[in-house]
């Protein structure tokens, strides 16, 4: 956007006096019953000096501007429209229009000119209402079905949970005073309908013009998802989509995604509005499979086509990077919008580490050097881009020393400029398409990919700009390669930053505890509310307990006897069973002991790399009448410690294994410096906090309704100090001890 920005102005220094930049433009068009108001600044209007006018457009291109430009009529299209407004306006018989493209990074230039008479314009402007009025003509009988359908709406339940009310009304109190929310929901609470029905009345009262529903984590996705249907099975009638990752949605099963390699792509913006006008008039719930189904009838990509839809609908379901991640955000949200727009963000303690993960970069030596022989030879410019880099590395390597790693409070200052060399030099060999194909075809052989390392720099160069005193910049020497991470270690500016432009943010988990560290770690300002709510379940549904042994590195091989005994002693009773431990390797080696020992548990165990088929067939053998006890081994952590509802006898007990502290490493190292001298305990923000987050959520699988119960083992004798068991929920602090 800079650079377009940049292109504009070099065009815009050469008007001469009399000529105008950046005029504001404005008409109105009947078409049927509707009245449609058209708005807009055109780039310059310049002016002859016989008096005549003409209207230019600017546009700024990659490749070089020349004839091969002719006839690209979209790029006419928006100076036309400027140019009916003023023929229209002024009552010209004829204007001039200019379509002006300049090389970005260069004062290269091409314009091109049409004299269009005021009849040809109006004959323009009049058909482009009419292609548009379809579309708004359905919304506007849409938004008369959503306005009757909101206000007659009931809470969806027979009754409100203890505290459920109460998190509901604070919900939108939030919401109609545009202010933020942290709000700690306990597990059983119902957060996913207290956040979203009351959000809906806010939107049904004007207070409020759209919804995120964000999420980390597809289960959380899937709840959301399942909890609109209910609103509009209700009666509710209101436009939700559900967003699915790339990759996910993509129809092709290798190959790169581009115009020419994939028919649904190819000719997309001839068929979108066909697709878009069809699912919008006939669907509320737009899910993965219901955009598919629209995506193969329209022969459009699906992935764009849920973006396309996501911008008219009224709650968008999505994961959080669509909105705080620079990289992906939905950039094209205008601002307007977004000061009436609602973020509830669910499980919102995920949002510290996804956050530092957003804003951090880092790049390898290995790819610079690939690169540099590569396009030694056939191009030099590349090769020698790619080589600068490398040399960087190569020094870069030398500075670690002995130790194999250094740490820095600001970047090497030389490194952007080398990075925006080879950014502008791989730009120009990608934009040459059989250069693009032979790039993948060059991944698909196992070579350096060049599209991919030029993602990695455009990611730091991104970075760079966001670098301060947050920040920490460092390398590690790793199996022969250099390592270099600009690291992210307090995201909450960036966070508040990417989220302020919204009405109103309510933030809300079963874990957000303790609740001035996550305020802290988000980016909450002093304005913004917090609210705890006590669980709405009675003490006497767990049975807490903790098992006082050591399982600190140094001493997990004394404990795998004793946890394998405990584990036994927990399934003595016909039920479903979970532990967590806080490795793959840990979990492994007490798995290998206890199904040595007790043989005749059934007993599942968590992959690595679980594909969602394996997720779900793990957790559909936490049968509710299965005949003898089951016990499931799962990471601290993974994808079955959040998030999993495996409601009354589906699971009967859960053992945690450990506090769950992060493994020791320079990363978290550099974190608790970070914090110590910033006047917290570092010790604490580092490692205990995100640890003990990991325990709640995993004993919170347990009890997901008025009516469970069972037993919970917290297997660690740190949980009995009172820094540890003071980050316990209340209700299971009063444990016993097993012996």
């Amino acid at each position: 956007m800079s650079e377009g920005t940049r292109s504009h102005q070099l065009i815009q220094k050469q008007y001469k006096e009399g000529d105008r930049k950046e005029v504001y433009l404005q008409t109105e068009i009947l078409h049927g019953s509707l009245r449609f108001k058209i708005d807009g600044r055109c780039d310059g209007l310049l002016t002859a000096e016989d008096g005549s006018l003409t209207v230019e457009e600017i546009k700024s291109i990659a490749g070089i501007p020349d004839s091969s430009l002719e006839g690209r009529e979209v790029h006419w299209a928006q100076a036309y429209m400027y140019a009916y407004m003023l023929a229209n306006g002024l009552e010209l018989p004829s204007i001039q229009v200019k379509l002006t493209y300049v090389q970005r990074g260069s004062e290269a230039q091409y314009s091109l000119y049409r004299e269009m008479t005021r009849e040809a314009l109006t004959a323009f402007a009049e058909d482009t209402v009419s292609r548009y009025a379809p579309y708004a003509e359905m919304m506007v009988r849409y938004r008369v079905k959503r306005g009757e359908s909101i206000p007659g709406l009931s809470f969806p339940f027979p009754a409100y949970r203890p505290g459920q009310r109460h998190f509901a009304a604070a919900v939108y109190t939030s919401i109609a005073e545009g202010a933020n929310l942290f709000a700690q929901a306990p597990t059983g609470i119902g957060k996913t309908i207290s956040t979203l029905f009351p959000a809906v009345k806010a939107l049904g009262e004007g207070k409020a013009a759209g919804i995120f529903y964000l999420t980390a984590k597809t289960v959380t996705r899937i709840a959301a998802q399942e909890a609109a249907a209910m609103l509009n099975s209700r009666g509710l009638h209101l436009h939700v989509i559900a967003l699915t990752a790339k990759d996910k949605a993509c129809f092709r099963e290798e190959g790169i995604c581009g115009n020419d390699s994939c028919s649904y792509a190819e000719g997309y913006y001839d068929r979108i509005n066909a697709a878009l006008i069809d699912m919008l008039e006939h669907e509320t719930l737009m899910t993965r499979e219901t955009i598919a189904g629209y995506a193969h009838k329209h022969k459009v990509c699906p992935f764009e086509f849920s973006l396309d839809a996501a911008y008219t609908c009224d709650i968008v379901i999505c994961d959080y990077n669509y909105i705080y991640d620079p990289r992906i955000s939905l950039k094209r949200m205008s601002e307007e919008r977004k000061k009436n727009t609602v973020l509830l963000v669910d499980e919102a303690h995920n949002l510290v580490d996804r956050g530092r993960e957003m804003y951090s970069a880092s790049l390898t030596k290995a790819p610079f050097l690939a690169l540099s022989r590569t396009y030694k030879a056939a191009n030099p410019g590349l090769g020698s881009a790619a080589k600068a880099v490398n040399a960087f590395f190569i020094a870069l390597r030398k500075s670690c020393g002995d130790k194999g790693a250094g740490e820095w409070a600001a970047y090497p200052g030389e490194l952007p400029e080398l990075l925006e060399n080879f950014a502008a030099e791989a730009e120009a060999e990608l934009l040459n398409a059989s250069s693009l194909f032979s790039a993948v075809q060059a991944e698909d052989d196992g070579a350096v990919s060049l599209l991919d390392t030029y993602y990695a720099v455009q990611g730091m160069l991104r970075t760079f700009k966001t670098y301060d005193e947050r920040y920490i910049t460092y390398a590690e020497v790793r199996s022969g390669d250099v390592y270099l991470k600009l690291f992210n270690l307090d995201p909450s500016h960036l966070l508040q930053q990417m989220a302020k432009s919204f009405r109103s943010q309510i933030l809300f988990s079963a874990t957000l505890s303790p609740l001035p560290y996550y305020r802290d770690m988000i980016g909450a300002g002093e304005e913004d509310y917090s609210l705890s709510l006590a669980s709405p379940f009675h003490k006497e549904q767990w049975q807490v307990s903790v098992l006082p042994v050591s399982t600190r590195y140094h001493d997990r091989e004394a404990s795998l006897h004793p946890l394998s005994d405990a584990l036994k002693g927990m399934v003595s009773k016909k039920g479903n069973y979970l532990v967590f431990f806080p490795s793959y390797v840990y979990l492994k080696n007490v798995y290998e002991v206890f199904t040595e020992k007790y043989p005749e548990v059934p007993v599942l165990l968590q992959g690595s790399g679980m594909s969602e088929v394996e997720r779900e067939s793990f957790l559909a053998a936490f049968r509710p009448d299965n005949p003898e006890p089951l016990l499931g081994f799962a990471v601290l952590g993974g994808i079955f410690s959040e998030g999993v509802d495996l409601p009354g006898d589906r699971l009967n007990g859960v053992m945690v294994v450990g506090v769950g502290l992060p493994q020791v490493g320079l990363e978290r190292n550099l974190l608790r410096s970070y914090f110590q001298s910033q006047g917290r305990n570092g010790f604490d923000y580092a490692y205990i906090y995100p640890g003990m987050c990991k325990v709640q959520q995993a004993g919170g699988r347990l009890i997901r309704s008025e009516n469970d119960s069972g037993i919970i083992i917290l297997a660690d004798d740190r949980f009995m100090q009172p820094s540890y068991r003071q980050l316990l929920p209340e209700e299971w602090r009063d444990y016993s001890v097993l012996t």
